[in-house]
């Protein structure tokens, strides 16, 4: 049997040691953390925009709930959880300091900043209580994570019983001849794309190949399942090129 610092995965299209791809991810976060709100416009014509609402729509916050939403960068989701929560609070985490340096000037620029805590830490190993938060969300940060099983369970173990969680995460649209026009733009476009506007090519190039070495819909469902979740469900969204999906700690 391999020993644990033989173990490989993928950094993109790239096989890198399981040691190593976090501090990879770390880099490329760190480096567009200045531009990442920018460039989730541009890249999405905005449409993220309208993904995170519809998460919204489906979690359903309700008052006085407590969210841990994980690999949340600059807190775009938690501030959607509050805006619909009086009285709720939010934990935004993340491995990337900036990110949440970025997210903290947000939260001060929208008085919000008495509900928000920001904590640097692992979303394979969360630095939190088991049975501590209501809901649990992580948008477009799972397929980044170096063992996806190991943070399913994290995900579990820190919800409360008749908690939630909900992953926002690029998908596979079933459709061929539409996956390939994507694939086109996704390519060609969004790395160039990133090298305009925030000067690093490679990074956009690691984002793009990571959403194709992610799970397909069925597949990744079937991961929530055998964390423990149970009523998994997910829903596609633009014809899949992302995906929501649920699943309760019951």
């Amino acid at each position: 049997m391999a020993d644990a610092e033989d173990k490989t995965t993928h950094f993109g299209f790239r096989d890198v040691p399981e040691a190593e791809k976090a501090g990879m991810v770390h880099g490329v976060f760190s480096s567009v953390a200045s531009k990442y709100d920018v460039m989730n416009d541009l890249m999405s014509a905005g449409i993220h925009r309208i993904w995170k609402d519809a998460m919204m729509d489906w979690l359903a916050p309700r008052p006085g709930q407590r969210l841990l939403d994980v690999a949340g960068g600059t807190g775009d989701v938690a501030f959607r959880f509050l805006a619909r929560a009086p009285d709720a609070r939010a934990v935004v985490c993340d491995m990337t300091e900036n990110m949440l340096v970025e997210g903290r000037k947000r939260a001060e620029a929208a008085s919000l900043a008495d509900r928000l805590d920001w904590v640097v830490g692992d979303a394979m190993a969360l630095p939190f209580e088991s049975n501590s938060f209501d809901s649990y969300t992580i948008s477009f940060g799972i397929r980044n994570v170096t063992r996806i099983p190991d943070a399913l369970r994290e995900a579990y173990r820190v919800l409360r019983p008749g908690g939630r969680l909900m992953v926002l995460e690029f998908s596979q649209i079933p459709n061929d001849l539409m996956q390939k026009a994507y694939d086109l733009y996704s390519f060609n476009v969004i790395p160039a794309m990133g090298q305009m506007v925030t000067g690093d090519r490679e990074s956009y190039q690691y984002l793009v190949e990571s959403i194709r070495k992610f799970p397909e819909q069925e597949r990744f469902a079937a991961m929530i399942r055998e964390a423990g979740f149970e009523q998994v469900k997910y829903r596609n969204l633009s014809m899949g090129i992302a995906a929501l999906h649920s699943g309760w700690k019951i």
